[in-house]
C-alpha cells in the first residue's frame, strides 16, 4: 500500500487502543477531567460494569460552546502550552486525547455550563461527532455520558470480563482517587444502587476517617503515620505494621504530587524497607504521599500516565526506603495496638451450643491438648540472666551463652507484669512462651524471637566494623562445587565482615578457619552451602546498598542457626531475660523472615471464649 493519511476516526480510535482499554480506563479520564475542573462534588453512575453506561457529573468551572467543541479536537488541551509545561505539569491529564478516543468508540454525550451562564451546551455523536453544539439545560459544571462503550469495535468488546469484575475496577480506581483528593466530595453507584459516598475531608481526623472508609477494615488501627521531608521532598501517610501485611499487593496506594501511580522503584524501595519485617510471600500495606518539585518528575513516559520518572531516581529511593525503615525499625511491643490475636476463630467457638463442641474444635484430641512446663516449682532468682549470660548448668547451650551479657537492672516480679510483654508465666511444648500482661496474655514464639534478637545484634556489629567472630581450634575442611569454592575465594573479604574467616583448600574445597562464636558448633558444610547461595545474587552487583543487602541475607541465616530451638526447657529467667530484650530491639514484632514472634490475647477475647458474661 502506498503511505496515505489516515482518518481521524481510525486515528482515534487506535489512540482508544492505548488508553481506553476497559472501562474503568474511560472513569479514570473523565474523573480526572472533572478534578481538574476544580470540583468539589463529582457523582459516578455505572450501569453493568461501564459496559451500558458510564455517567460522570460534576460542579466545576464548565466550558463555552467554542471551547467544547475545541475539546473534542485531538491534541487540543488547556493543560500545558509548551515544553516548559511539560515538563513541570501539575495536572492530571495534559495529552488531549481522552475525549475523542472516548467518542470514537462509544456513543457519547457531554454536557457543560460555565458560571453565570443562560444555558448550557451540549455535543453528541456515536463514534463521531454528529452535530454543532446545542443548548441545553444543565447547573454549572459537567456531565459525560458513555453509553454502549466498544459498539463500534466488537473485537475489544470481546476481550472484556464480567460485569462485577469491570465495575471492581472501577470501584478500586474511585478508592485510589478519593485517597488523593479528600477535599472533593465523590458518590459512586453501580446498577442504581449506592457503592461509595465519600463527604469531603478537610481536617486531619476526617482524612483519617476516609482512609478508614476507603482501605481495607482494621488498616488505620494497625498502621503509623509518617510526615518526614529533607531537601525538597516530602513523604507523608501511613504505613501499616508487618503484621498487617497482605497476600496481594492490593492495598499499595503511592501518589506522586497527588497522582497515583504504580512505579518499580517506589516499589522497590519500600519492599526493602520492610525486607528485615515481612515474609517473601507478604505485601505491605500503605498509603503514602510523595510532595516534590513537578520539574524532578517526568509524567509523560506512560499512554495512560500511571507511572512516571524520577530524575534523581537513586535520591528519591533512598528517602523512601530509609524513611520508611526507620520508621518500622522505631516500633516496639504495644500490645495495645497490635499484634493482637483475630477474635473471628474465638467468636466461632463461643458460638457453639454445646461445651463438648467447642472442646473437640478447639482440641481435636486429648494429645493435642497443649501441655504447660512445670517451670513454676523453680523459685523466680532475683535478677533474671540477660540473653547470653553463662549459667553453669547450661554451658552446652551455645546459643544461650555465646553472646557476651548486657547486665542491666531487672524490674522486680510485680512490675514485670505492667511491661509491654509482661511477666513469665511459663512454657508449652518447649516452643512458646506464656506471659501475663496488663492487657491479657501474650504468647512468644521463642525460637522467631530469639533471633531477631540476635539478628539486630549482628547488624549492630556489621554497623561498627565487622561481626565479632572465634578461631576454630581445629580448622574445617568444607567440600563445595568448584563455582561455589571461587565465589567463597572471591568474596572472603565479604564474609569476613560476617565473621567467617574462609580460605581456599583446593579445586573444590575451602577452610573454615573462624567464625562467630554461636555458630561454632553448627553443620559447617550445609551452614557454608546456604551462606554461599544466599551471597551469590550479589556477585552481580556491586552497589553499596546491594551489598550490604545480601550481607543482612547471609546474617539472618545465621541468625536463624544460631537461635534456641524448639523442645528447649528454659528457667523462668531465661524467658523473662528473652522478654526484657525483645522489648529493647528493633522489629521485635517479627523474626529476620518476618514470620511474628508473639501475640497478644486480651481478657475480652479470653471471656468470649469461655462465654462469660452470657
Amino acid at each position: 500500500m502506498p503511505i496515505q493519511q489516515l482518518p481521524d476516526t481510525l486515528i482515534n480510535q487506535i489512540a482508544a487502543g492505548e488508553v481506553i482499554e476497559r472501562p474503568a480506563a474511560v472513569v479514570k479520564e473523565l474523573l480526572e477531567n472533572s478534578l481538574d475542573a476544580g470540583a468539589e462534588r463529582v457523582e459516578i453512575d455505572i450501569e453493568a460494569g461501564g459496559l451500558r453506561m458510564i455517567r460522570i457529573r460534576d460542579d466545576g468551572c464548565g466550558l463555552a460552546p467554542d471551547q467544547l467543541q475545541l475539546a473534542m479536537q485531538r491534541h487540543a488541551t488547556s493543560k500545558i502550552g509548551n515544553l516548559d509545561d511539560l515538563e513541570s505539569v501539575a495536572s492530571y491529564g495534559f495529552r488531549g486525547e481522552a475525549l475523542p478516543s472516548i467518542l470514537s468508540v462509544s456513543r457519547f454525550s457531554f454536557t457543560t455550563a460555565e458560571a453565570g451562564a443562560e444555558h448550557a451546551w451540549q455535543l453528541s455523536g456515536a463514534g463521531a461527532l454528529d452535530a454543532q453544539p446545542k443548548p441545553a439545560a444543565h447547573p454549572q459544571g459537567s456531565t459525560v455520558e458513555v453509553r454502549d462503550l466498544f459498539f463500534n469495535t466488537p473485537a475489544r468488546r470481546k476481550f472484556m470480563r464480567a460485569e462485577s469484575t469491570e465495575f471492581r475496577h472501577i470501584d478500586q480506581l474511585v478508592r485510589r482517587v478519593a485517597l488523593a483528593r479528600p477535599g472533593v466530595a465523590l458518590r459512586l453507584s453501580h446498577n442504581q444502587r449506592k457503592q461509595l459516598d465519600l463527604l469531603p475531608a478537610n481536617d486531619l481526623s476526617a482524612i483519617q476517617a476516609r482512609v478508614g472508609e476507603v482501605c481495607a477494615e482494621g488498616f488505620l488501627d494497625n498502621a503509623i503515620s509518617i510526615d518526614e521531608q529533607t531537601q525538597g521532598l516530602r513523604l507523608w501517610g501511613w504505613v501499616a505494621l508487618p503484621s498487617f501485611s497482605r497476600s496481594s499487593a492490593d492495598l499499595q496506594h503511592f501518589y506522586v504530587n497527588g497522582r497515583p501511580v504504580r512505579d518499580k522503584l517506589v516499589s522497590h524501595a519500600l519492599r526493602r524497607a520492610y525486607a528485615d519485617v515481612l515474609h517473601s510471600s507478604r505485601y505491605p500495606a500503605f498509603v503514602l504521599f510523595l510532595e516534590m518539585d513537578p520539574a524532578g518528575v517526568d509524567v509523560n513516559v506512560h499512554p495512560a500516565k500511571a507511572e512516571v520518572r524520577f530524575r534523581e531516581a537513586r535520591r528519591v529511593h533512598d528517602f523512601l526506603f530509609g524513611t520508611t525503615q526507620r520508621l518500622l525499625r522505631d516500633v516496639r511491643p504495644a500490645p495495645d495496638q497490635h499484634h493482637r490475636v483475630p477474635v473471628s476463630r474465638i467468636e466461632q467457638l463461643a458460638e457453639a451450643r454445646s461445651s463438648s463442641t467447642v472442646a473437640a474444635t478447639a482440641f481435636p484430641s486429648p494429645m493435642a491438648a497443649p501441655s504447660i512446663s512445670a517451670s513454676y516449682s523453680a523459685p523466680m532468682t532475683p535478677r533474671a540472666l540477660p540473653l547470653g549470660e553463662t549459667r553453669q548448668s547450661d554451658s552446652h547451650h551455645s546459643a544461650w551463652n555465646a553472646l557476651p551479657a548486657r547486665r542491666q537492672e531487672q524490674p522486680q516480679e510485680d512490675e514485670r507484669a505492667a511491661l509491654p510483654l509482661g511477666r513469665v508465666i511459663g512454657q508449652i511444648r518447649g516452643i512458646f512462651i506464656l506471659a501475663e500482661n496488663a492487657q491479657g496474655m501474650v504468647i512468644v514464639d521463642m525460637h522467631a524471637a530469639h533471633e531477631r534478637v540476635l539478628y539486630e545484634r549482628f547488624k549492630q556489629q556489621l554497623a561498627d566494623g565487622a561481626v565479632n567472630s572465634q578461631r576454630l581450634l581445629m580448622p574445617v575442611d568444607v567440600e563445595l562445587s568448584e563455582s561455589a569454592a571461587d565465589m567463597a575465594e572471591r568474596r572472603a573479604d565479604w564474609f569476613a565482615d560476617l565473621g567467617l574467616e574462609l580460605s581456599r583448600a583446593g579445586l573444590r574445597s575451602v577452610t573454615v578457619r573462624a567464625v562467630p562464636p554461636l555458630l561454632r558448633k553448627a553443620d559447617m558444610q550445609s551452614l557454608l552451602q546456604d551462606l554461599l547461595e544466599e551471597g551469590a545474587d550479589d556477585d552481580r552487583s556491586g552497589h553499596f546498598s546491594e551489598v550490604r543487602d545480601a550481607q543482612e541475607r547471609v546474617l539472618a541465616d545465621m541468625a536463624c542457626r544460631a537461635a534456641v530451638k524448639a523442645g528447649r526447657q528454659l528457667t523462668l529467667a531465661e524467658m523473662d531475660a528473652l522478654l526484657r530484650d525483645m522489648e529493647q530491639t528493633e522489629n521485635a514484632g517479627q523474626c529476620s523472615h518476618g514470620r511474628p514472634t508473639w501475640v497478644q490475647v486480651g481478657l475480652q477475647d479470653m471471656d468470649r471464649f469461655f462465654l462469660r458474661g452470657r
